[in-house]
């Protein structure tokens, strides 16, 4: 299997589902973008979240809050060194390869919904739902030209790889071509009868432009003779974005708005049963009247999302194709091996219900898949947030150590350093008060470091002026000698024995009078050995039988559950179940 830049377009076609992500908190993925050198994907959503995806394994790796609302578009320069992205406010941020924001500008008023970078990253474009396009300087951050000419919302903007010349596609079903030195319009196509969703040169020479709009139609542009060349036909509801291969301009790729991925071959017709064949405008003797070339997709994925599918993006060696969908879902498609055909029968081609019944999806199954891929993604994301991949410690209690289930005030390795509170909503723990006494006593010559014994704090307290310390309180009525503090509560009628167990009273205590004294007699032993009140328990019973004289063995086993043959003879008895004729 040769690599796709050895290989012929139509053995570079993603007909082959390969991997499904999502994170953990779902969100509409509204860009899918590879790094210039291929090892991740990066996805923008409706949260202003950037999420990276390794390349090779298709798990998480990383997210960071972006943007403050959501983000439409992404741009990488042509040199690799740099990221911009667009957000729904109309603010523009530059970012570096290890995405630290160096810049922020606001751009428009209103939502962006594309960026296009210069062929010699100087400058760069801005596409809006204000009806302009904004030429800015990429080493300023100033703006140099604001183009007018659209009637309604700008949606694409695209610049061409190797000329001057910029593209952009708008609400008012119409797609112009301008000059970016003056903002003047050059051409006017128009051929679509709906919204533009999206205007893409081809990335090699630039003399193909593609576009594709709410129409349901994609066409393809010959810039040489300034007309469509190619009519891209096949869906039944709005194309939302195309992607051309980085390799092959002739294989183009899109993506509908009922989830629908099709495949196209430029130099290929495949027209279904009944429609007659016709031939391109580069083989007839008059290619400027001629008239638009009809094709139909080479490979159908019917079923690729639930919904529309918002982005399309290859991978920089051709041979896997991402995809972002309103769905909440990235997914990642490649090329089938040679001889591989059971692709073609799985839910993404066929559907769910279809390919349950061939038997070549398990609903359930595939629900438990994406349960446990969603698990798989959490505890990715949990371990990517938590810096120089150190995993938190177990909660502790504070000053305890050792003790799970609240916050420990150790450093667990997080990017807050450890700086959590130990209870919720209560902030930090007071420490305890320092030994050798309370503050606020007024004892004079008393140092809390090394407390003096009770002989000495009887001094000191002799010492003491009148009126120093509260009065004792006054004696109570009926004791005599005794002042300020009741009496102990009386013990219940039904206390065993009616003594307190020895070793609660220090030695040399007296009790008061009318205290029994001495050591009460152990309880007697529970009729039927069950608990107080509940009887004997029916799952435990003596080790040995009863004995004629009615003596019972001290050893205890647990009874001997009734197998699952009883049980079904029971239950049959009863007339529950029944053999099947």
């Amino acid at each position: 299997m040769l690599p796709p830049a050895a290989s012929r377009p139509s053995d570079c076609i993603p007909a082959k589902f390969l991997h499904s992500s999502l994170n953990k908190v779902k969100h509409p993925i509204n860009v899918v973008k590879w790094t210039p050198e291929g090892r991740r994907l990066l996805t923008a959503s409706s949260s202003g979240e950037f999420t990276l995806w390794n390349g090779m394994g298709f798990n998480f790796e990383t997210i960071m809050q972006a943007h403050d609302s959501a983000i439409r578009a992404v741009s990488y320069s042509h040199d690799d060194n740099w990221l911009i992205s667009g957000d729904h406010d109309g603010y523009v941020k530059f970012w570096q390869p290890n995405f630290n924001n160096v810049q922020v500008i606001e751009a428009h008023k209103d939502p962006i919904r594309d960026l296009a970078f210069a062929p010699t990253d100087v400058k760069f474009a801005t596409a809006s739902d204000d009806a302009t396009i904004k030429i800015w300087d990429f080493n300023t951050g100033k703006e140099e030209l604001t183009i007018t000419g659209h009637n309604w919302e700008v949606k694409s903007v695209d610049w061409n790889p190797v000329k001057g010349l910029i593209a952009s596609g708008s609400k008012d079903h119409l797609i112009k071509l301008w000059d970016p030195r003056n903002g003047r319009c050059l051409t006017t196509f128009h051929n679509h009868k709906n919204t533009i969703s999206k205007v893409l040169f081809d990335p090699k020479r630039g003399d193909i432009l593609a576009t594709c709009a709410r129409d349901q139609t994609a066409r393809i542009f010959d810039l040489r003779m300034m007309r469509d060349v190619v009519l891209l036909r096949g869906h039944d509801k709005d194309v939302q974005t195309l992607t051309f291969h980085p390799n092959y301009a002739n294989l183009v790729s899109t993506g509908g708005s009922d989830g629908t991925l099709f495949h196209y071959l430029l130099d290929e017709q495949h027209a279904p049963q009944g429609v007659a064949h016709t031939i391109s405008p580069y083989d007839s003797a008059d290619p400027k009247t001629h008239p638009t070339h009809s094709i139909w997709p080479r490979h159908k994925v019917p079923f690729a999302h639930d919904w529309a599918i918002w982005s399309l993006d290859w991978h920089p060696l051709g041979h896997i194709l991402a995809s972002g969908s309103n769905d909440r879902i990235t997914r990642f498609w490649t090329r089938n091996r040679p001889g591989d055909t059971a692709y073609i029968n799985d839910r993404y081609h066929i559907g769910e219900a279809a390919a349950e019944a061939q038997g070549t999806w398990d609903r359930r199954g595939g629900k438990k898949q994406l349960q446990e891929q969603e698990e798989r993604e959490y505890e990715d994301e949990a371990e990517g947030l938590v810096d120089q991949k150190m995993p938190p410690k177990q909660a502790q209690f504070p000053g305890i150590p050792g003790l799970p289930g609240l916050p420990s005030t150790a450093n667990d390795g997080t990017s807050q350093g450890g700086a959590q509170p130990q209870f919720p909503g209560m902030g930090a723990v007071p420490p305890p008060p320092p030994p050798g006494g309370l503050p606020g006593l007024g004892i004079p010559n008393l140092d809390p470091s090394n407390p003096p014994n009770l002989k000495q704090l009887a001094s000191l307290l002799g010492n003491l002026p009148p009126g120093s310390l509260p009065p004792m309180p006054p004696p109570i009525p009926g004791m005599a000698g005794v002042s300020g503090f009741p009496p102990p509560p009386p013990l219940p009628a039904n206390f065993p024995g009616g003594v307190i167990p020895p070793g609660l009273l220090p030695p040399g205590f007296k009790l008061p009078p009318g205290f029994p004294q001495g050591v009460p007699p152990p309880p007697p032993p529970l009729a039927g050995g069950g608990l107080p009140g509940l009887g004997p328990s029916p799952m435990w019973h003596d080790g040995a039988q009863e004995s004629k004289g009615g003596a019972v063995s001290s050893i205890r086993k647990r009874a001997p559950l009734p197998s699952q043959e009883e049980s079904l003879a029971e239950e049959k008895r009863r007339g529950k179940y029944r053999t099947a004729r």
